[in-house]
């Protein structure tokens, strides 16, 4: 407790890298909160040049928000320059909307993460956290560096690193509500969730699982992670998202790795719940009274197998109280000390006597049951669940 308050009133300096006059006055005002109470101090520049002088200036500077097109050096030229003044700085860049190429072209340059233009302040708060965050777990690495001397040493901080990607924050609407947590194996895997803002209100849920264990797959876990969000912002079917992730994944995959994925869309002023499954478990639904049902199949096979694979998609009107259950096999594989699995059946009778309308409780009582189940059997596979539930009326 006492580390994490001392992690909350820490003082991280941002430099914010852009050459539209409006944005320094517009984010001092937008993040006054944050400023006043300690949490971030703001540095600007107007271009590359600028920022590489303020970096060599200032030993201080935490992270680089940056644009991409500005004069005399542009944002993805500044990600190359970045690391040679200071490698532990984290950068995030601001892009158009849906331009995947330069978004791929940040990435492989060092960029931790993106936003998209105009800025959704509350999105950028929550990309800042996140990636402040990565920043502070990776800075314990390294002063740790010394002292790894075993392979599981490196392990736990890949772990914790992998864990820092993942959403802390959720979104609610106004007939809504989000909660998901991943519970790591004794080794790192590639389990991830995700949600995303969407345009027009929408929300995108996603949920996945790399093939295999171990370092390979944490870091195939996150480029699908990156490669999902891309296209989720560039895309609006999740037929055609995971289509492009396919696709963006096959072009350099050289340890033959995959990854099933689930990405949902949900148009909250219809209440329409529209999915695209790439070989992923299929979601449950808990119906208000407590009675459950799988969602329809989509036919989708695993991501990195096939190149040019069209995946399907369906849409299902959910109900006042529904909730959807994303979870991966690290559930339903879940073994007890006589080598029997958890199955499906007693997920969809869990809340048949009591039914969870709240997602952070549904969640808490899919790893409650889960690990009951398995008692003192060592968990060999991440476990992981994103809940969703639709207000009641």
């Amino acid at each position: 407790m006492a580390e994490a308050e001392a992690q909350a009133q820490e003082n991280y300096k941002i430099l914010v890298v852009d050459d539209e006059p409006d944005l320094e006055p517009l984010m001092l005002q937008r993040m006054r909160r944050s400023i006043r109470s300690g949490r971030y101090s703001f540095v600007f520049a107007h271009n590359g040049l600028e920022a590489l002088e303020v970096l060599q200036r200032e030993e201080d500077i935490d992270m680089v928000l940056s644009d991409i097109n500005m004069p005399q050096m542009d944002g993805l030229t500044l990600l190359e320059q970045i690391p040679k003044v200071d490698p532990n700085v984290r950068s995030v860049i601001i892009s158009a909307y849906g331009d995947m190429k330069n978004i791929r072209t940040a990435m492989n340059r060092g960029a931790f993460d993106f936003v998209t233009k105009p800025l959704d302040f509350e999105d950028l708060q929550v990309t800042i956290e996140r990636t402040l965050r990565n920043m502070a777990e990776w800075r314990e690495a390294l002063m740790s560096r010394d002292k790894l001397v075993a392979l599981q040493n490196e392990l736990d901080v890949a772990r914790t690193m992998q864990q820092s990607i993942l959403p802390t924050q959720f979104p609610v609407g106004s007939d809504y509500k989000v909660f998901g947590k991943m519970q790591a194996a004794r080794n790192v895997g590639g389990d991830f969730f995700d949600v995303l803002y969407l345009t027009d209100n929408r929300v995108g849920l996603a949920v996945a699982d790399v093939s295999d264990k171990g370092v390979p797959a944490a870091l195939f876990m996150m480029s699908s992670r990156t490669l999902l969000k891309g296209a989720a912002i560039g895309l609006d079917a999740p037929g055609l998202v995971l289509k492009e992730v396919n696709d963006l994944l096959l072009e350099n995959n050289e340890g033959a790795m995959f990854v099933t994925v689930l990405y949902a869309v949900y148009e909250p002023s219809t209440r329409q719940l529209t999915y695209a499954n790439g070989g992923h478990n299929t979601p449950l639904v808990i119906h208000k009274d407590g009675s459950t049902e799988l969602l329809p199949l989509t036919g989708g096979i695993a991501l990195g197998v096939f190149p040019e694979y069209d995946f399907e998609q369906t849409t299902v009107t959910l109900q006042s109280g529904d909730t959807v259950v994303f979870y991966t096999d690290g559930v339903t594989e879940a073994m007890n000390a006589d080598g029997d699995q958890f199955g499906i059946e007693p997920l969809q009778e869990l809340f048949g006597a009591n039914p969870l309308h709240d997602p952070e409780e549904v969640t808490n009582a899919v790893f409650d049951a889960v690990n009951a189940f398995a008692g003192e059997t060592p968990q060999s596979d991440d476990i992981t669940c994103l809940s969703f539930c639709c207000s009641e009326a």
